[in-house]
């Protein structure tokens, strides 16, 4: 056991709450959607990098990109349909409530705080993503068979003039004059 503050000795959990909890990106937590695994991966670096020196802008640079993230992942969700969209936002709501009251709390930075938020914010992105994300990245997989925009007709009867492209990708899609698009009853050219 090590020293505290006074020349008191710290218990086993006093140690461990003191010792930085860091968990480094894994494979394992790929959902296999290149954006989400991409914005992921940058969440368990920001949260990484947080230290007492620079808690401040650290914690304001991870809130600007939780929203972000959040914010294209529940695009990406809604635009494929995804089923359980509406609980999956209500997980991201609760985590940003959470996240408000620690950091409302008016407690100064300190060591053992920094620990703490690092804590929370690396158990809680591994819990969200093995239970949640990887859930949404097998029905993605499931449901879009590599199509990210796939051509339909506009009306059973099939107008040639009228077809629709549904982006279900986070990405843009740019359609050229000249290209052509395949699917539908029939392939097109722009």
């Amino acid at each position: 056991t090590g020293q505290a503050k006074g020349g008191t000795k710290m218990t086993s959990e006093q140690e461990a709450r003191r010792a930085p909890y860091v968990v480094e990106w894994r494979d394992a937590f790929k959902v296999n959607i290149p954006q989400v695994d991409e914005e992921h991966h940058r969440l368990f670096t920001l949260i990484k990098a947080l230290n007492l020196d620079t808690v401040e802008r650290t914690v304001e640079e991870l809130l600007e990109y939780v929203v972000t993230h959040f914010s294209n992942e529940q695009a990406f969700m809604e635009k494929s349909g995804y089923p359980a969209f509406e609980q999956h936002l209500q997980l991201h709501e609760g985590f940003g409530a959470h996240v408000a009251e620690f950091l409302g709390c008016g407690e100064p930075w300190n060591e053992e705080r920094v620990q703490e938020i690092r804590r929370f914010l690396n158990k809680w992105l591994i819990g969200h993503i093995m239970a949640h994300d990887l859930r949404f990245g097998r029905w993605y997989a499931d449901n879009n068979k590599g199509q990210s925009a796939p051509v339909v007709e506009v009306s059973k009867d099939g107008s040639v003039p009228q077809l629709q492209v549904i982006n279900k990708s986070p990405q843009m899609v740019l359609i050229l004059d000249g290209e052509e698009l395949v699917g539908a009853k029939q392939n097109r050219v722009v």
